[in-house]
């Protein structure tokens, strides 16, 4: 069987590993150059591939997405994600937060390993050639969604959809900056600098973990795991101290000050830093507690990490096949699913590249369904 799969990222390639292991005959065709460009930015940081943390909380990740993904996620869980990686000579560890990564903490050798794999059984890549349409060709689509559009997710392929009569949904940015309208004295001053270990809140959701000032709003983890409900909210709330009770907080401020500046009242009996009490005076917050900033929402959905939206989930059966065109999947950030960072992202286009990958095999090879194709 030959087979095309259109986009060299690492859905499209976890897809074209599983047909070729299958007996398929694989050639991979790709928009650019070299292959998988925003997998190796992403690895620049450390290479997050999936997460150790139990399914049933693992699975609550994906929000409203976690019906359409869960078949998929628990057929190629997170511990199958580790064993390929060690099949590549790739050890892993898991990190104090759960995430797991590869020893060598780089996408550039995982990649090399990858490849190699890839040619060693027989898998083609054709560099620098375009997906002009639903032509009657097997073919597996992973060419992502629309963040970071110089490195290959420029959502090209969304004319050809609509064209086509398949419905796909606008994107928007995910796990980005937070856009927050900060004083230039603020700004100027702090940007760059962390705010570890705080909660953010929104609508009544919280998360933890670590932000980032920016010039011009605030970014990190914290803020990543919000990105739905962000860009539907014009508020959030930080807790600087979350470990700190309330009353532990009140007996804090109950000392006396005396000829101490606020900052350094601040400092010494809450340990916060020059830039978590610099966002409390640029707040005009009483308390660590509860300093809350207005936002004017996401920034620019081409410095994002991911997108949410794409292909809608009606347009495809239980196998990420498209129901107009029965011989094409769609996999990765192509659908129209969201989640944090965190190892969230990666296991969720390796897990949609092997069930869509499996069921093309499964169709192909059985001759009354092939025929209908």
């Amino acid at each position: 069987m030959d087979v095309r799969v259109v986009g060299a990222g690492p859905a499209g390639l976890m897809a074209a590993e599983v047909l070729s292991v299958g007996g398929a005959k694989v050639t991979i065709v790709d928009h650019h150059r070299s292959p998988a460009r925003k997998f190796l930015l992403a690895g620049r940081g450390g290479l997050n591939l999936t997460n150790a943390e139990p399914m049933d909380r693992f699975l609550t990740r994906y929000g409203e997405s976690r019906s359409l993904l869960e078949a998929a996620l628990r057929e190629y869980p997170p511990v199958s994600v580790v064993e390929w990686c060690e099949k590549l000579g790739m050890p892993t560890f898991t990190g104090s937060s759960g995430r797991i990564f590869p020893k060598c903490m780089k996408a550039s050798p995982v990649l090399r390993a990858w490849l190699r794999r890839l040619e060693e059984q027989g898998v083609q890549l054709e560099s620098a050639s375009a997906w002009n349409g639903f032509e009657g060709v097997p073919t597996i689509l992973a060419m992502g969604g629309a963040s970071w559009p110089e490195l290959g997710s420029d959502a090209a392929w969304v004319p050809l959809f609509e064209k086509a009569g398949v419905k796909v949904n606008p994107f928007l940015p995910a796990n980005g900056r937070q856009l927050v309208p900060w004083t230039e004295h603020f700004s100027s001053r702090h940007a760059g600098q962390p705010l570890k270990n705080v909660t953010v809140t929104v609508t009544g959701h919280t998360s933890r973990g670590e932000l980032i000032i920016s010039r011009d709003g605030l970014e990190g983890g914290a803020i990543y795991a919000l990105s739905g409900l962000l860009r539907q909210a014009s508020q959030i709330t930080i807790d600087l101290k979350p470990d700190l009770s309330i009353e532990e907080i009140n007996t804090r401020f109950s000392w006396p000050r005396g000829k101490e500046s606020r900052s350094n009242y601040l400092r010494k009996r809450f340990g916060l830093t020059p830039a978590a009490i610099s966002l409390m005076y640029e707040a005009k917050a009483e308390s660590p507690k509860s300093v809350v900033l207005s936002t004017t929402g996401p920034a620019d959905i081409r410095r994002a990490i991911s997108s949410a939206g794409g292909v809608a989930w009606d347009e495809i059966d239980e196998n990420f096949r498209l129901k107009k065109f029965r011989h094409v999947f769609v996999v990765g950030e192509m659908l129209d699913w969201d989640a944090p960072t965190g190892g969230y992202l990666l296991q969720a286009c390796f897990s949609t590249a092997v069930k869509a990958a499996r069921a093309m095999l499964d169709y192909s090879s059985t001759p009354t369904r092939n025929s209908t194709a």
